[in-house]
């Protein structure tokens, strides 16, 4: 496994390493691995400089001090060019960063580049950007996931120990998942969406790729907190992290949900998942079968909610204010305005959207009277381990199919991480997926730091 974060930091606060030799590292491992296609812009000489002046006037008690950072080119950043894997901002500078990426920069990290997705976050592949596929590291023959797929491969390769991403049905914790990274989504609201180029608003969650539960709990203490600029951001808390000991899972109710057992196809993935719940089991948890019937009807409701809120968000890209005209959309996002726009044109919008948002309070009410009963569920990520590049690009409703054990979450606006859980013979990563309470990672983060320490 590549350097976690807290590892990294190690080093520079003693001194082991410069920022600069951190740094100069990252920058060669993303070109020597190149043909990855994990990044669309490198800033080499920015992040150089940035390091140099860390070095020499930066606070090492930071906590992210000198720590390359990558981000989903979905990130506005001043002065760096932001294209959201499309073509159609191509040639487009900011001239301001999203709130998230002040945070960091607030905390001492380090930005090294802009990584590859599908364009618009559009795809469950990483196929769709139109700056070309990245590949998965654990074998370049299979897709890395999407649409988050160039911050799930920076991780992965070892080019960086973290990388931010966004989550709008699924697209960190599927990728982190395919390449066999820890990926997180923090509840709706608790991280600022300002800055980030929109896909469908009431669905978007900034997340981020690291190698370690601890790591992903660290960032998450940088990036949450209200922010005036996003009113849906929370004010109440801020999430503190102080660090995780060892305490097992004695006293603590793991739900596990036969519809999510039930949709998976993949027969090794069934026998980890065993497995995986025999460790809890092992750690002190006590299982307990719990329902969440709608979730067999939650992909369809998030094909008519996302792509309405999609289309509604592209209107603005009407070839006035950002250079290229709607001509340089691609397939799939053309698809998407298509059917959004049908589902909210008058004549359809009650009997597709306004029933689409009925159902999804059914998926939400699901998950509640879940939790009233354990502390958080454990699901398997996905129904299949990544699949060949090209496989399912003929298929739409095949490749949307990859997301349907993470799409309820989003509907419902709840955090959760996915972790991984081991590999196939064929040498694929395979996870398993903590889901919590709304705005409760302070408990969903320490359970899964544990069940982590018995999957590794």
């Amino acid at each position: 496994m590549s350097k976690t974060i807290v590892e990294t930091r190690k080093e520079l606060v003693d001194g082991t390493k410069s920022v600069t030799e951190v740094v100069s590292e990252s920058l060669k491992i993303i070109k020597d691995k190149e043909k990855l296609n994990a990044f669309i812009t490198l800033v080499e000489d920015e992040a150089l400089k940035r390091a140099a002046w860390l070095e020499k006037n930066g606070d090492r008690s930071l906590p992210l001090f000198g720590v390359p950072v990558a981000l989903k080119d979905m990130y506005l950043t001043k002065g760096i060019r932001t294209t959201a894997g499309a073509k159609l901002l191509e040639e487009y500078v900011p001239p301001y960063s999203s709130s998230v990426v002040e945070k960091l920069e607030e905390a001492g990290a380090v930005i090294v580049g802009k990584t590859n997705q599908d364009a618009w976050a559009h795809g469950a592949s990483g196929e769709n950007s139109d700056f070309g596929p990245s590949l998965n590291p654990s074998n370049e023959e299979y897709v890395p996931g999407g649409s988050s797929s160039g911050s799930a491969v920076a991780v992965a390769a070892g080019m960086v120990p973290l990388a931010m991403g966004t989550d709008t049905g699924g697209s960190i914790r599927q990728p982190a998942n395919f390449v066999g990274v820890v990926g997180f989504k923090p509840s709706y609201g608790r991280v600022s969406r300002y800055g980030v180029i929109a896909m469908a608003s009431s669905l978007d969650s900034m997340g981020h790729f690291t190698n370690s539960v601890e790591d992903a709990a660290l960032v998450l203490g940088v990036t949450a907190g209200a922010d005036e600029r996003d009113a849906t951001t929370r004010a109440a808390r801020k999430y503190e992290f102080e660090g995780f000991s060892k305490k097992g899972l004695e006293g603590v109710r793991v739900g596990i949900a036969k519809e999510y057992v039930e949709a998976i196809a993949d027969e090794e993935i069934k026998e980890n998942f065993e497995k995986v719940k025999s460790k809890l089991e092992r750690l002190g948890a006590t299982l307990v079968d719990v329902a969440l019937p709608h979730t067999k009807d939650a992909i369809a409701v998030y094909y008519i909610l996302q792509p309405a809120e999609v289309s509604s968000n592209l209107a603005r890209f009407d070839g006035v204010r950002y250079g290229k005209g709607r001509d340089s959309f691609g397939k799939e996002a053309k698809r998407r305005i298509v059917v959004g726009s049908y589902t909210l044109s008058s004549g359809y919008y009650d009997a597709y959207y306004r029933q689409a948002l009925r159902v999804r309070t059914l998926v939400k009410q699901d998950f509640e009277r879940a939790f009233e009963k354990v502390d958080v569920l454990v699901t398997p990520v996905s129904p299949t381990t990544a699949f060949k590049l090209g496989e399912k690009t003929s298929d739409p409703l095949a490749m949307y199919m990859a997301d349907a054990l993470t799409v309820p979450v989003n509907l419902a606006g709840l955090p959760a991480i996915a972790i991984p859980s081991g590999k196939t013979k064929g040498g694929l990563p395979m996870g398993v997926q903590v889901i919590g309470r709304y705005m409760d990672e302070e408990r969903m983060l320490p359970i899964s730091y544990e069940l982590e320490s018995e999957l590794i």
